[in-house]
């Protein structure tokens, strides 16, 4: 099978979910790209509310690049981000959002809410939502069913 741009970054993200989901966290991964390369990852991490991997890998990106403002970042997640996630991709000027599946639950890249393309915020970030969704959702559903089980 050959992959698009798209896809190949989205199997980093889904790389860095699966390592979530060997330590027992839940196992959302993301990655942050400039120029097609890396420059930032993250997965969630258990015990802070705030270490979402979109927060984990802007942070490691704003530090790689020596700046605060990506403007030519894109990020690339498993999980549609929350408003906390979202918000900080917003503040970081992020080009563009690009997520795996649908959050029903807190999705706020179009699915409760569209925190990034708000015409009332000072910036805006496009969006692309359903790459790989199926294996995207696929370790989600692996990890809750593993701890309904326990």
């Amino acid at each position: 099978m050959t992959w698009t741009a798209t896809e190949s970054l989205m199997l980093l993200a889904l790389a860095e979910a699966e390592e979530a989901f060997l330590r027992g966290d839940v196992p959302v991964g993301a990655v942050l790209v400039k120029g097609g390369e890396v420059v930032g990852r993250g997965s969630n991490v258990a015990g802070d509310p705030t270490a979402h991997a979109e927060i984990l890998a802007i942070r490691e990106g704003a530090a790689t690049l020596g700046a605060r403002n990506l403007t030519d970042c894109d990020l690339y997640v498993t999980l549609e981000p929350c408003p906390m996630c979202a918000g900080a991709a917003v503040t970081a000027r992020l080009r563009t959002i690009v997520f795996g599946a649908r959050d029903p639950k807190a999705g706020a890249v179009g699915t409760l809410y569209d925190i990034p393309r708000d015409g009332r915020l000072n910036h805006r970030c496009r969006a692309l939502g359903g790459v790989l969704e199926g294996r995207c959702a696929e370790i989600l559903r692996r990890y809750f069913m593993n701890k309904r089980r326990k």
